[in-house]
């Protein structure tokens, strides 16, 4: 049995689900493969969270360590953090190897992967749409890594127009193995969309705790915050300010404008409540809702056109048999077929 050899640069939620996922691969009675799982991350209980859980098998010193002699590597950094791991990156990967990052912007993290590593290394940008059930916990740390994080979600996947197409199609059979299905998208485009989902989210959360902490009677409120209160603001916790700021003004336009719709909608609350209009708000919220369960209904599904069901192949079908094998063997026999 082959092994492939994979470096995670960031063990949080994202990078230690992705070595749980590929465990349980590795478990499973139709592995045809088999993934050797090297972790890294700057904090060190992190690493030893993940090595703990078996989100890895060995752990780096350095993100230098982690990535070389590698086949595959995983990025699952925050966006601030991603210039510099490719500046590190620089001249210590094994020729051929495939670079997924899952950056939550994907054109600058292609400029910086094309700045910095070789022609030889191929990067190709992907962002896991993870399971619903973990859609409102908004939890981002290693504790709550899950082998089944992935499941019944889908994986965009979006490479730049001199991308690989062996990278690519590594990429997509990756995102099936790991439980996904997959869907191609444009940088661009991935990029606007991540300032819908991501960005105004953070932005509002960010607004929220501004405003109530110059309430006059702060001092009160303060003592009684609860999840509901944790969840609308829990950028803070995980992102550090100047991180913060460099995600606002990555999409800043579009942003914006999304602020600038939101603001109209609370407008029109405030209005509504102001006049004591009951019917009106009743209304606003049952059209809204009905929206919000339609909308959740299909992420959890994952049947977004009522015509078509995403096809999602299983580990024990075609993955193991036939593209993920020619295009991960193609890649790697160049340095023989002996197991590392």
């Amino acid at each position: 049995m082959q092994t492939v050899n994979v470096g995670i640069i960031g063990l949080r939620r994202l990078g230690g689900s992705f070595g749980l996922a590929l465990r349980r691969y590795n478990q499973s009675k139709d592995a045809r493969q088999r993934f050797a799982v090297t972790g890294y991350d700057p904090d060190e209980q992190n690493v030893a969270a993940a090595r703990a859980m078996g989100a890895c098998d060995t752990a780096a010193r350095s993100l230098s360590a982690a990535v070389r002699d590698r086949n595959i590597i995983v990025i699952a950094l925050p966006l601030h953090e991603i210039e510099a791991a490719y500046q590190l990156m620089s001249g210590e990967l094994t020729p051929g190897c495939v670079v997924l990052d899952t950056t939550v912007f994907k054109q600058p993290s292609a400029g910086w992967a094309s700045k910095h590593l070789g022609k030889e290394a191929h990067q190709v940008g992907i962002t896991p749409v993870v399971n619903a059930r973990y859609l409102f916990d908004g939890l981002d740390d290693i504790d709550h890594a899950a082998e089944d994080y992935f499941d019944n979600g889908v994986v965009l996947v979006s490479p730049g127009s001199a991308a690989d197409p062996d990278a690519v199609q590594l990429a997509t059979d990756l995102a099936q193995l790991i439980g996904a299905s997959v869907r191609f998208t444009d940088p661009a485009e991935h990029d606007s969309w991540a300032s819908v989902v991501e960005l105004l989210p953070a932005a509002l959360g960010v607004a929220a705790f501004d405003a109530i902490r110059h309430l006059d009677h702060w001092d009160d409120v303060r003592r009684v915050g609860n999840p509901a209160f944790g969840q609308l603001t829990h950028h803070l916790l995980e992102s550090h300010p100047d991180a913060l700021r460099d995600a606002l003004f990555q999409d800043r336009a579009n942003l914006v404008r999304h602020i600038d719709q939101v603001i109209a909608s609370l407008a029109m609350l405030r209005d509504l409540l102001s006049e004591g209009d009951r019917d009106a708000v009743e209304a606003l919220l049952v059209q809204t809702r009905d929206s919000f369960v339609e909308w959740l209904g299909r992420r959890r599904t994952g049947e977004w056109d009522p015509t078509h069901k995403m096809e999602r192949d299983s580990a024990a079908s075609s993955l193991m048999t036939g593209l993920f094998g020619s295009a991960i063997t193609k890649r790697l026999k160049r340095g023989g077929d002996d197991d590392t």
